[in-house]
Protein backbone atom coordinates (compact mmCIF):
# COMPACT_ATOMS: atom_id res chain seq x y z
CA UNK A 1 0.00 0.00 0.00
CA UNK A 2 1.44 3.29 -1.05
CA UNK A 3 1.46 6.40 1.79
CA UNK A 4 -1.34 9.26 1.44
CA UNK A 5 -0.35 12.52 2.60
CA UNK A 6 -3.16 13.62 5.38
CA UNK A 7 -5.50 16.18 4.12
CA UNK A 8 -6.35 19.74 5.51
CA UNK A 9 -8.69 20.01 8.01
CA UNK A 10 -10.80 22.45 5.87
CA UNK A 11 -11.33 18.89 4.03
CA UNK A 12 -12.40 17.12 6.85
CA UNK A 13 -14.31 19.10 8.14
CA UNK A 14 -16.60 20.08 5.24
CA UNK A 15 -20.26 18.68 5.47
CA UNK A 16 -21.33 16.33 2.68
CA UNK A 17 -23.09 19.18 0.80
CA UNK A 18 -20.43 21.73 0.87
CA UNK A 19 -18.26 18.93 -1.04
CA UNK A 20 -20.63 18.24 -3.26
CA UNK A 21 -21.50 21.49 -4.17
CA UNK A 22 -17.40 22.11 -4.45
CA UNK A 23 -16.57 19.55 -6.53
CA UNK A 24 -19.17 20.08 -9.03
CA UNK A 25 -17.70 23.47 -9.38
CA UNK A 26 -14.29 21.92 -10.12
CA UNK A 27 -15.44 19.70 -12.26
CA UNK A 28 -17.21 22.58 -14.45
CA UNK A 29 -13.92 24.56 -13.77
CA UNK A 30 -11.94 21.57 -15.59
CA UNK A 31 -14.40 20.92 -17.88
CA UNK A 32 -13.41 18.44 -20.96
CA UNK A 33 -9.82 17.97 -19.61
CA UNK A 34 -11.02 16.02 -17.15
CA UNK A 35 -12.89 12.59 -17.18
CA UNK A 36 -13.80 11.20 -13.98
CA UNK A 37 -14.31 7.37 -13.46
CA UNK A 38 -16.52 5.69 -10.91
CA UNK A 39 -16.46 1.72 -10.23
CA UNK A 40 -19.50 0.24 -9.43
CA UNK A 41 -18.51 -0.45 -5.84
CA UNK A 42 -18.20 3.25 -4.89
CA UNK A 43 -20.29 4.99 -2.68
CA UNK A 44 -23.26 7.20 -4.03
CA UNK A 45 -21.77 10.30 -3.09
CA UNK A 46 -18.57 9.02 -5.25
CA UNK A 47 -20.54 7.70 -8.38
CA UNK A 48 -22.99 10.71 -8.65
CA UNK A 49 -19.61 12.64 -9.37
CA UNK A 50 -18.67 10.20 -12.19
CA UNK A 51 -18.87 10.34 -15.95
CA UNK A 52 -18.88 7.00 -15.86
CA UNK A 53 -19.53 3.89 -13.98
CA UNK A 54 -18.69 0.53 -14.72
CA UNK A 55 -15.68 -2.05 -13.71
CA UNK A 56 -12.11 -1.75 -13.90
CA UNK A 57 -10.87 -2.41 -17.80
CA UNK A 58 -14.48 -1.68 -19.49
CA UNK A 59 -13.20 2.11 -17.78
CA UNK A 60 -10.20 2.09 -18.60
CA UNK A 61 -10.87 1.50 -22.47
CA UNK A 62 -13.72 3.96 -22.35
CA UNK A 63 -11.32 6.22 -20.52
CA UNK A 64 -8.82 5.81 -23.35
CA UNK A 65 -11.39 6.15 -26.12
CA UNK A 66 -12.90 9.41 -24.55
CA UNK A 67 -9.35 11.29 -23.88
CA UNK A 68 -8.79 10.68 -27.46
CA UNK A 69 -12.43 12.15 -28.34
CA UNK A 70 -12.14 14.82 -25.94
CA UNK A 71 -8.50 15.95 -25.86
CA UNK A 72 -8.51 15.64 -22.40
CA UNK A 73 -5.35 15.71 -19.83
CA UNK A 74 -6.76 13.90 -16.93
CA UNK A 75 -8.57 10.88 -15.40
CA UNK A 76 -9.41 10.56 -12.23
CA UNK A 77 -10.22 7.32 -11.25
CA UNK A 78 -12.06 6.13 -8.15
CA UNK A 79 -11.50 3.06 -7.37
CA UNK A 80 -8.66 1.17 -6.38
CA UNK A 81 -4.72 1.25 -7.26
CA UNK A 82 -4.14 -1.42 -10.01
CA UNK A 83 -7.59 -0.07 -11.97
CA UNK A 84 -5.73 3.45 -12.34
CA UNK A 85 -2.75 1.12 -13.48
CA UNK A 86 -4.91 -0.43 -15.99
CA UNK A 87 -6.08 3.27 -17.33
CA UNK A 88 -2.35 4.26 -17.65
CA UNK A 89 -1.94 1.68 -19.42
CA UNK A 90 -4.24 1.86 -22.32
CA UNK A 91 -4.57 5.93 -22.45
CA UNK A 92 -2.43 7.89 -24.72
CA UNK A 93 1.14 8.99 -23.49
CA UNK A 94 0.69 12.24 -21.66
CA UNK A 95 -2.73 11.40 -19.97
CA UNK A 96 -2.16 11.98 -16.58
CA UNK A 97 -4.01 9.29 -14.27
CA UNK A 98 -4.94 9.96 -10.37
CA UNK A 99 -5.92 7.99 -8.09
CA UNK A 100 -7.50 9.73 -4.91
CA UNK A 101 -6.62 7.95 -2.07
CA UNK A 102 -2.90 6.27 -2.92
CA UNK A 103 -3.65 4.03 -0.21
CA UNK A 104 -6.90 2.36 -1.67
CA UNK A 105 -4.61 -0.32 -3.12
CA UNK A 106 -6.63 -4.35 -3.59
CA UNK A 107 -5.96 -7.32 -1.20
CA UNK A 108 -6.50 -9.62 -3.45
CA UNK A 109 -3.94 -8.16 -6.12
CA UNK A 110 -1.79 -7.30 -3.21
CA UNK A 111 -1.63 -11.25 -2.72
CA UNK A 112 0.39 -12.17 -6.06
CA UNK A 113 3.69 -10.38 -5.61
CA UNK A 114 6.24 -10.79 -8.80
CA UNK A 115 9.24 -12.04 -7.11
CA UNK A 116 6.73 -14.53 -5.74
CA UNK A 117 5.51 -15.01 -8.88
CA UNK A 118 9.11 -15.89 -10.76
CA UNK A 119 9.71 -17.95 -7.51
CA UNK A 120 6.65 -20.26 -8.21
CA UNK A 121 7.77 -20.36 -12.16
CA UNK A 122 10.86 -21.22 -11.02
CA UNK A 123 9.57 -23.82 -8.27
CA UNK A 124 6.92 -25.38 -10.52
CA UNK A 125 8.74 -25.97 -13.23
CA UNK A 126 11.65 -27.95 -11.56
CA UNK A 127 9.62 -30.05 -10.17
CA UNK A 128 7.88 -31.29 -13.26
CA UNK A 129 11.27 -31.72 -14.95
CA UNK A 130 12.63 -33.72 -11.64
CA UNK A 131 9.27 -35.76 -12.36
CA UNK A 132 10.13 -36.05 -16.15
CA UNK A 133 6.98 -34.00 -16.82
CA UNK A 134 7.52 -32.57 -19.97
CA UNK A 135 4.78 -29.98 -19.86
CA UNK A 136 4.61 -26.41 -20.75
CA UNK A 137 2.98 -23.97 -18.18
CA UNK A 138 0.70 -20.86 -19.39
CA UNK A 139 0.14 -18.35 -16.89
CA UNK A 140 -3.17 -16.31 -17.08
CA UNK A 141 -3.86 -13.61 -14.45
CA UNK A 142 -7.49 -11.95 -13.41
CA UNK A 143 -7.46 -8.58 -14.62
CA UNK A 144 -7.40 -7.60 -10.99
CA UNK A 145 -4.09 -8.02 -10.52
CA UNK A 146 -0.74 -5.51 -10.19
CA UNK A 147 0.75 -3.98 -13.38
CA UNK A 148 3.72 -6.14 -12.31
CA UNK A 149 2.40 -9.59 -12.39
CA UNK A 150 0.47 -8.83 -15.64
CA UNK A 151 3.78 -8.10 -16.84
CA UNK A 152 5.46 -11.37 -15.76
CA UNK A 153 2.31 -12.81 -17.52
CA UNK A 154 2.68 -10.85 -20.90
CA UNK A 155 6.63 -11.87 -20.69
CA UNK A 156 5.92 -15.76 -20.09
CA UNK A 157 3.18 -15.74 -23.01
CA UNK A 158 0.44 -15.40 -21.19
CA UNK A 159 -3.24 -13.34 -20.66
CA UNK A 160 -4.92 -11.23 -18.61
CA UNK A 161 -8.68 -12.48 -18.20
CA UNK A 162 -11.96 -10.64 -16.58
CA UNK A 163 -14.88 -13.10 -15.46
CA UNK A 164 -16.98 -12.64 -18.03
CA UNK A 165 -14.10 -14.08 -20.89
CA UNK A 166 -12.47 -16.45 -17.83
CA UNK A 167 -14.00 -19.72 -19.50
CA UNK A 168 -13.03 -18.67 -22.71
CA UNK A 169 -9.23 -17.74 -22.04
CA UNK A 170 -8.94 -20.69 -20.11
CA UNK A 171 -9.91 -22.90 -23.01
CA UNK A 172 -7.69 -21.03 -25.19
CA UNK A 173 -4.84 -21.50 -22.78
CA UNK A 174 -5.36 -25.46 -22.50
CA UNK A 175 -5.19 -25.33 -26.22
CA UNK A 176 -1.97 -24.12 -26.11
CA UNK A 177 -2.01 -20.22 -25.61
CA UNK A 178 0.10 -18.34 -28.50
CA UNK A 179 1.57 -22.09 -29.77
CA UNK A 180 -0.67 -24.31 -30.34
CA UNK A 181 -0.52 -27.41 -28.32
CA UNK A 182 1.43 -30.53 -30.12
CA UNK A 183 -0.14 -34.05 -30.47
CA UNK A 184 0.98 -35.65 -26.57
CA UNK A 185 2.15 -32.08 -25.00
CA UNK A 186 1.07 -31.07 -21.70
CA UNK A 187 -0.22 -28.17 -20.97
CA UNK A 188 -0.63 -26.50 -17.32
CA UNK A 189 -2.20 -23.33 -16.78
CA UNK A 190 -0.76 -21.25 -13.62
CA UNK A 191 -3.87 -18.80 -12.25
CA UNK A 192 -3.35 -15.87 -10.60
CA UNK A 193 -4.73 -14.36 -8.33
CA UNK A 194 -8.04 -15.46 -7.52
CA UNK A 195 -8.20 -19.12 -6.57
CA UNK A 196 -11.86 -19.28 -6.14
CA UNK A 197 -12.46 -17.56 -10.18
CA UNK A 198 -10.14 -20.39 -11.35
CA UNK A 199 -11.94 -23.39 -9.61
CA UNK A 200 -15.08 -21.96 -10.53
CA UNK A 201 -14.17 -21.78 -14.25
CA UNK A 202 -12.19 -24.85 -14.35
CA UNK A 203 -15.05 -26.35 -13.26
CA UNK A 204 -17.42 -24.93 -15.56
CA UNK A 205 -15.11 -26.52 -18.27
CA UNK A 206 -15.78 -29.99 -16.78
CA UNK A 207 -12.42 -30.49 -14.25
CA UNK A 208 -12.65 -32.57 -11.46
CA UNK A 209 -11.45 -29.58 -9.12
CA UNK A 210 -10.17 -32.27 -6.63
CA UNK A 211 -8.19 -34.03 -8.76
CA UNK A 212 -7.36 -31.58 -11.91
CA UNK A 213 -6.62 -28.58 -9.48
CA UNK A 214 -3.66 -27.76 -6.97
CA UNK A 215 -3.03 -24.97 -4.88
CA UNK A 216 -0.34 -22.39 -4.77
CA UNK A 217 0.27 -20.40 -1.57
CA UNK A 218 3.28 -18.14 -1.87
CA UNK A 219 2.92 -17.92 2.31
CA UNK A 220 3.99 -21.62 2.39
CA UNK A 221 7.40 -21.34 -0.33
CA UNK A 222 8.26 -18.67 2.41
CA UNK A 223 7.78 -21.41 5.36
CA UNK A 224 10.06 -23.73 3.15
CA UNK A 225 7.27 -25.42 1.40
CA UNK A 226 8.53 -25.13 -2.06
CA UNK A 227 5.31 -26.11 -4.32
CA UNK A 228 3.52 -23.39 -2.22
CA UNK A 229 1.54 -26.25 0.22
CA UNK A 230 1.33 -28.77 -2.52
CA UNK A 231 3.08 -32.37 -3.04
CA UNK A 232 4.78 -32.59 -6.31
CA UNK A 233 2.47 -35.59 -7.18
CA UNK A 234 -0.21 -32.24 -7.07
CA UNK A 235 0.82 -30.56 -9.18
CA UNK A 236 1.98 -33.14 -11.61
CA UNK A 237 -1.73 -34.12 -11.71
CA UNK A 238 -3.08 -30.88 -12.18
CA UNK A 239 -4.14 -29.01 -14.60
CA UNK A 240 -4.64 -25.93 -13.36
CA UNK A 241 -2.29 -24.83 -10.82
CA UNK A 242 -4.48 -21.83 -8.46
CA UNK A 243 -2.50 -18.86 -6.71
CA UNK A 244 -3.62 -18.63 -3.26
CA UNK A 245 -5.62 -15.27 -3.32
CA UNK A 246 -8.73 -14.23 -2.65
CA UNK A 247 -11.42 -11.05 -2.92
CA UNK A 248 -12.23 -10.05 0.74
CA UNK A 249 -15.35 -8.91 0.07
CA UNK A 250 -16.50 -12.17 -1.73
CA UNK A 251 -15.30 -14.65 0.49
CA UNK A 252 -17.49 -13.21 3.18
CA UNK A 253 -20.32 -14.89 1.78
CA UNK A 254 -20.36 -18.55 3.03
CA UNK A 255 -22.63 -21.27 1.91
CA UNK A 256 -24.95 -21.27 5.23
CA UNK A 257 -26.19 -18.01 3.62
CA UNK A 258 -27.98 -19.92 1.06
CA UNK A 259 -28.75 -22.91 2.82
CA UNK A 260 -30.89 -20.30 5.82
CA UNK A 261 -32.50 -18.82 3.03
CA UNK A 262 -33.59 -22.04 1.26
CA UNK A 263 -35.09 -23.00 5.01
CA UNK A 264 -36.37 -20.01 5.71
CA UNK A 265 -38.39 -20.35 1.77
CA UNK A 266 -38.77 -24.52 2.67
CA UNK A 267 -42.68 -23.83 2.64
CA UNK A 268 -43.05 -20.91 -0.10
CA UNK A 269 -44.23 -22.19 -3.18
CA UNK A 270 -41.10 -22.85 -5.97
CA UNK A 271 -42.12 -19.38 -8.33
CA UNK A 272 -42.30 -17.64 -5.11
CA UNK A 273 -39.07 -18.25 -3.93
CA UNK A 274 -35.73 -16.34 -3.68
CA UNK A 275 -33.24 -16.66 -6.68
CA UNK A 276 -29.49 -16.41 -5.13
CA UNK A 277 -27.01 -15.12 -7.77
CA UNK A 278 -23.31 -14.57 -6.93
CA UNK A 279 -19.73 -13.31 -8.35
CA UNK A 280 -17.63 -15.98 -9.64
CA UNK A 281 -15.17 -14.54 -6.69
CA UNK A 282 -17.60 -16.55 -4.26
CA UNK A 283 -16.01 -19.56 -3.02
CA UNK A 284 -17.05 -22.74 -4.52
CA UNK A 285 -19.10 -24.15 -2.41
CA UNK A 286 -21.51 -20.58 -2.53
CA UNK A 287 -21.17 -21.10 -6.17
CA UNK A 288 -22.54 -24.42 -6.63
CA UNK A 289 -25.59 -23.75 -3.90
CA UNK A 290 -26.56 -20.56 -5.82
CA UNK A 291 -29.15 -20.85 -8.43
CA UNK A 292 -26.75 -18.45 -10.99
CA UNK A 293 -23.37 -16.79 -11.17
CA UNK A 294 -21.42 -14.39 -13.24
CA UNK A 295 -19.38 -11.62 -13.67
CA UNK A 296 -20.82 -7.71 -12.08
CA UNK A 297 -21.96 -7.19 -15.86
CA UNK A 298 -23.99 -10.67 -15.57
CA UNK A 299 -25.58 -9.67 -12.32
CA UNK A 300 -26.89 -5.89 -13.43
CA UNK A 301 -28.20 -7.53 -16.20
CA UNK A 302 -29.93 -10.16 -14.28
CA UNK A 303 -31.94 -8.02 -11.89
CA UNK A 304 -32.30 -5.35 -14.98
CA UNK A 305 -33.94 -8.09 -17.05
CA UNK A 306 -36.05 -9.72 -14.13
CA UNK A 307 -39.87 -9.72 -13.96
CA UNK A 308 -41.95 -7.95 -11.83
CA UNK A 309 -42.78 -9.76 -8.69
CA UNK A 310 -39.73 -12.06 -8.45
CA UNK A 311 -37.18 -11.90 -5.61
CA UNK A 312 -33.46 -11.84 -5.41
CA UNK A 313 -30.83 -12.25 -3.18
CA UNK A 314 -27.25 -10.78 -4.42
CA UNK A 315 -23.54 -11.61 -3.66
CA UNK A 316 -21.79 -9.06 -4.71
CA UNK A 317 -20.76 -5.72 -2.90
CA UNK A 318 -23.45 -4.11 -0.60
CA UNK A 319 -22.89 -0.79 -2.53
CA UNK A 320 -23.45 -2.05 -5.96
CA UNK A 321 -26.08 -4.45 -4.51
CA UNK A 322 -27.92 -1.21 -2.72
CA UNK A 323 -28.37 0.38 -5.87
CA UNK A 324 -29.21 -2.23 -8.06
CA UNK A 325 -32.42 -3.23 -5.13
CA UNK A 326 -33.50 0.61 -5.50
CA UNK A 327 -33.49 0.22 -9.14
CA UNK A 328 -35.78 -2.77 -9.21
CA UNK A 329 -38.18 -1.85 -6.61
CA UNK A 330 -39.42 1.08 -9.17
CA UNK A 331 -40.12 -2.02 -11.33
CA UNK A 332 -41.54 -4.18 -8.28
CA UNK A 333 -38.59 -6.50 -8.12
CA UNK A 334 -37.23 -7.18 -4.52
CA UNK A 335 -33.48 -7.00 -4.30
CA UNK A 336 -31.34 -7.39 -1.46
CA UNK A 337 -27.87 -8.88 -0.68
CA UNK A 338 -27.46 -12.19 0.16
CA UNK A 339 -25.53 -11.61 3.60
CA UNK A 340 -26.17 -9.21 6.31
CA UNK A 341 -22.53 -8.91 7.11
CA UNK A 342 -20.86 -5.41 6.09
CA UNK A 343 -19.57 -6.67 2.45
CA UNK A 344 -18.16 -3.63 1.25
CA UNK A 345 -14.37 -3.09 -0.09
CA UNK A 346 -12.78 -1.59 2.34
CA UNK A 347 -10.00 -0.13 0.28
CA UNK A 348 -12.21 1.11 -2.24
CA UNK A 349 -14.26 3.03 0.61
CA UNK A 350 -11.04 5.12 1.16
CA UNK A 351 -12.04 6.83 -1.79
CA UNK A 352 -14.67 9.75 -0.80
CA UNK A 353 -15.39 12.99 -1.27
CA UNK A 354 -13.10 15.14 0.61
CA UNK A 355 -9.90 13.14 -1.47
CA UNK A 356 -11.56 13.46 -4.79
CA UNK A 357 -11.97 17.46 -3.95
CA UNK A 358 -8.53 17.81 -2.90
CA UNK A 359 -6.83 16.09 -6.18
CA UNK A 360 -9.70 18.43 -8.06
CA UNK A 361 -8.20 21.56 -6.26
CA UNK A 362 -5.05 20.40 -7.36
CA UNK A 363 -5.82 20.09 -10.67
CA UNK A 364 -7.50 23.56 -11.15
CA UNK A 365 -4.22 25.18 -9.67
CA UNK A 366 -1.84 23.08 -12.25
CA UNK A 367 -1.15 20.74 -10.12
CA UNK A 368 -1.10 16.75 -10.37
CA UNK A 369 -1.22 14.96 -7.25
CA UNK A 370 -1.48 10.96 -6.94
CA UNK A 371 -0.47 10.52 -10.69
CA UNK A 372 0.00 6.67 -11.06
CA UNK A 373 2.37 5.49 -13.56
CA UNK A 374 3.01 1.84 -14.90
CA UNK A 375 7.17 1.42 -14.88
CA UNK A 376 8.68 1.14 -18.19
CA UNK A 377 10.04 -2.35 -17.64
CA UNK A 378 6.46 -3.28 -17.13
CA UNK A 379 4.60 -1.59 -19.23
CA UNK A 380 5.48 -3.28 -22.44
CA UNK A 381 4.71 -6.80 -21.13
CA UNK A 382 1.79 -6.15 -19.13
CA UNK A 383 0.09 -4.24 -22.40
CA UNK A 384 0.87 -7.33 -24.43
CA UNK A 385 -0.91 -9.36 -21.85
CA UNK A 386 -3.96 -7.52 -21.98
CA UNK A 387 -3.95 -6.75 -26.05
CA UNK A 388 -3.71 -10.48 -25.91
CA UNK A 389 -6.84 -10.65 -24.34
CA UNK A 390 -8.17 -7.94 -26.03
CA UNK A 391 -7.74 -9.67 -29.57
CA UNK A 392 -9.46 -12.97 -27.95
CA UNK A 393 -12.34 -11.39 -26.71
CA UNK A 394 -13.45 -9.19 -29.97
CA UNK A 395 -17.06 -9.17 -29.40
CA UNK A 396 -16.60 -7.88 -25.75
CA UNK A 397 -14.22 -5.45 -27.09
CA UNK A 398 -17.19 -4.21 -29.50
CA UNK A 399 -20.02 -4.18 -26.80
CA UNK A 400 -17.83 -1.90 -24.95
CA UNK A 401 -17.60 0.26 -28.09
CA UNK A 402 -21.56 0.54 -28.44
CA UNK A 403 -22.21 1.53 -24.93
CA UNK A 404 -19.24 4.19 -24.80
CA UNK A 405 -21.88 6.89 -25.03
CA UNK A 406 -23.56 5.69 -22.00
CA UNK A 407 -22.92 7.67 -18.37
CA UNK A 408 -23.15 4.60 -16.76
CA UNK A 409 -21.93 1.06 -18.19
CA UNK A 410 -22.09 -2.50 -17.63
CA UNK A 411 -19.01 -4.50 -16.46
CA UNK A 412 -16.73 -6.63 -17.81
CA UNK A 413 -15.38 -7.69 -14.47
Amino acid sequence: MLWQPALAEAYLTAKPAELAARITARRREIGDALIILGHHYQTDDIVQHADFTGDSLKLSQLAAEKVKERGSKYVIFCGVHFMAETADLLTPTGTSVVLPDLSAGCSMADMADYDDAVTAWKNLSESLAAQKVRARIIPVTYINSTAAIKAFVGSNGGVVCTSSNAKAILEWALAGGTVPKKKNEIIKVLFLPDQHLGRNTAAKLGFDVSKDTALYDPRATASGEPLGGSSPQQIKDATVILWAGHCSVHKLFRPEHIRALREAERDTPKAQRTHVIVHPECAKEVVDLADDNGSTEYIINTIRSAPPGSKWAIGTETHLVNRLAREAAARGVQARILSDCQCLCTTMFRIDPPHLLWVLDNLAAGKVVNRITVHPQAREHALEAIERMLRLSKPMAAAAASHAGHAAVGSVD
